[in-house]
C-alpha cells in the first residue's frame, strides 16, 4: 500500500518509498492508456494557485480528470480570493477543505506548505512555495531520469543557473540523495550558488558534489543537465547573475560538447537560457519531461487521496 498523509518537501521521501510511487506512476500509464483509471471518481481536487503557473496546475489538473475526479481551481489567486482581501493562507485552507478530498497549494511564500499542513484536515499537495521546495517537480524529473536513461543510481548530474532561488533544481538536488553512487555538479553564477542547506543536506547524506564554474568544461563528462532560469521574480533589482548569465546557457555549441547519451532537462519555463536551436536535438528531454508528469501526478493524487494497492510494473530497483 501506498498512502501519503501529504506531500510538503521530497526529504519524505526513502528509496523504497519512491520506487514504490514511480512503480504506481508506471502502473497508471497502463490503466489510462487502457481507459481504466477512474479510482477518484466522485473525489474532487481544489488547486490552490496563488503564483503563476501554466504546466503544474494544468498538469494537476489533467491528472485528475483523467483518474475520474473533479477539479476546483483558483487561479491568480492573489488578486482573484480572500487572500487579497487580507485573509490568511491558514483560514484559506480551513474553508477550502471543507470543499475537496485534497489541496494543491503553489504559494509565493516559502513554508506556506507547511503552514497549510498545520491546519489541514485533508492531504496538501506542495505545488511551490516560493523558493523552497517543489517536491512534485522534483519526483517528475527524477522519473523522467529514469526513463529517459534506463536507471537512476550511477549518474553524474549538472544543476545549471539559478541554484540559489530555483525551487525546482533545490528539490531535485535533496531528492538525488536518495540515489545511489551519484554525483551532483553545481553549475551556477556568482550569486546564484546552492543555498548551505542544500549542500550541507548532501555532506550528511554522503552525495558527491563539487562547485564549478566552467559549463563548457563540465558538459563532457555528466550524463543529466539541468538548466533553469534565473528566477527573476524571488529579488528586487538587477539580477545577482548580472551580465555572465550568457556563459551558462545551452547552445549548439555547448551541445556539441555533451556526450551522445546524455539528456537535457529544464522544468520551464525557459527564458534565454536553452536556445530554440537545441529543441531538435534528440537529448532535447525538457519537452518529454512533461509528459511524464501525468503519470506522477495521477499517482501523488492517488496515494494521497485514496490508498493505492500496487500490482506488478516495470518499475522496480534494478528492474531497468
Amino acid at each position: 500500500m501506498i498512502r501519503l498523509d501529504h506531500v510538503v518537501g521530497v526529504r519524505q521521501f526513502d528509496r523504497p518509498l519512491l520506487d514504490a510511487l514511480f512503480a504506481l506512476a508506471c502502473e497508471m500509464e497502463g490503466l489510462v492508456a487502457a481507459g481504466d483509471a477512474k479510482r477518484l471518481r466522485g473525489r474532487i481536487l481544489a488547486t490552490l494557485f496563488f503564483e503563476p503557473s501554466t504546466r503544474t496546475r494544468l498538469s494537476f489538473e489533467a491528472a485528475m480528470y483523467r483518474l475520474g475526479g473533479e477539479v476546483l481551481s483558483v487561479e491568480s489567486g492573489r488578486e482573484t480570493s480572500s487572500i487579497a482581501k487580507g485573509e490568511t493562507i491558514e483560514d484559506t485552507i480551513r474553508i477550502v477543505q471543507g470543499y475537496a478530498d485534497a489541496i494543491a497549494l503553489r504559494h509565493p511564500e516559502e513554508g506556506a506548505a507547511a503552514r497549510a499542513v498545520a491546519v489541514a484536515r485533508v492531504p496538501i499537495l506542495n505545488a511551490g512555495d516560493g523558493a523552497g521546495e517543489h517536491p512534485t517537480q522534483a519526483l517528475i524529473d527524477l522519473y523522467t531520469i529514469g526513463r529517459e536513461l534506463g536507471r537512476i543510481d550511477g549518474l553524474r548530474v549538472a544543476l545549471v543557473g539559478d541554484l540559489r532561488y530555483g525551487r525546482a533544481a533545490r528539490s531535485l538536488a535533496l531528492l538525488l540523495s536518495e540515489t545511489r553512487d551519484t554525483e551532483i555538479v553545481c553549475v551556477a553564477p556568482p550569486g546564484l550558488e546552492p543555498r548551505p542547506d542544500v549542500l550541507g543536506w548532501l555532506d550528511d547524506r554522503g552525495v558527491r558534489h563539487r562547485e564549478e564554474r566552467d559549463l563548457a568544461a563540465v558538459l563532457p563528462g555528466v550524463d543529466v543537465v539541468y538548466q533553469t532560469r534565473v528566477q527573476r521574480e524571488r529579488f528586487s533589482g538587477e539580477s545577482p547573475a548580472g551580465g555572465g548569465g550568457a556563459a551558462y546557457a545551452i547552445d549548439e555549441a555547448a551541445m556539441a560538447r555533451l556526450p551522445s547519451h546524455a539528456i537535457v532537462l529544464h522544468p520551464l519555463p525557459r527564458v534565454d537560457e536553452i536556445a530554440p536551436a537545441v529543441d531538435t536535438d534528440p537529448r532535447a528531454a525538457y519537452f518529454r519531461q512533461a509528459n511524464p508528469g501525468l503519470s506522477v501526478g495521477r499517482a501523488l493524487r492517488g496515494a494521497c487521496v485514496v490508498s493505492s494497492p500496487l500490482t506488478g510494473c516495470g518499475w522496480l530497483a534494478g528492474s531497468w
